[in-house]
């Protein structure tokens, strides 16, 4: 009788391990998974969630900074990956580069201000608090994002960052200091990315 109780519990125990286990697969199932392992796009988010969806993946990319006025720095090669989170209403990405100087963001639409909202954050930089730009996808297909930031010598300004060329085969990316009225730019840094096959 102990042998069968315990059978008995054993089999229990599994059914409802089961049970939860499908469960879960089904509550979450935008989630990444073996089968889609960036996740996949909720279709209770609005159509401007869409807007990322040619990065979604792995790229291969290159990565240049600006070291001084007339001089830029060494091309960096790095790996920048997006997936989706959050069961799917929510984009993460994370760029591993090969100087150690890794980086990645949180990406949320919220649909009551029709905006883009990107949390940043960098193991080069660790902060307490993350910056965060905000901004849309325009007419001519790029993804503009804007934070206020002044410039070196005090200047008011924003830093710019602008997704263009984007296609299921990459993207292009360029981070620039401006004026309010943009009638001034000055690029600080450029990435070029191509997607990984898969």
């Amino acid at each position: 009788m102990k042998n069968f109780l315990k059978l008995f519990l054993s089999v229990l125990f599994f059914c409802l391990h089961i049970t939860s286990s499908s469960q879960a697969q089904e509550i979450y199932r935008y989630e990444p998974s073996a089968e889609n392992p960036f996740g996949l796009p909720n279709p209770d988010m609005p159509e401007q969630f869409s807007d990322f969806a040619p990065m979604i993946g792995e790229c291969d990319c290159r990565s240049i900074t600006r070291i001084d006025k007339d001089n830029w720095g060494d091309t960096v090669s790095m790996v920048w990956r997006f997936k989706y989170i959050m069961n799917g209403m929510a984009i993460q990405d994370e760029t591993l580069k090969e100087d150690g100087k890794h980086s990645g963001s949180i990406r949320q639409f919220i649909a009551d201000s029709s905006r883009w909202y990107v949390h940043y954050y960098s193991s080069a930089a660790p902060s307490t608090t993350l910056s965060a730009w905000e901004g849309n996808k325009t007419s001519d297909g790029n993804i503009i994002l804007y934070r206020d930031q002044k410039s070196p010598n005090g200047l008011d300004g924003k830093y710019k960052i602008t997704f263009s060329e984007i296609s299921d085969d990459g993207f292009n990316w360029l981070g620039e200091w401006i004026t309010p009225d943009e009638s001034f730019s000055y690029p600080t840094w450029v990435i070029y990315c191509k997607k990984k096959l898969n």
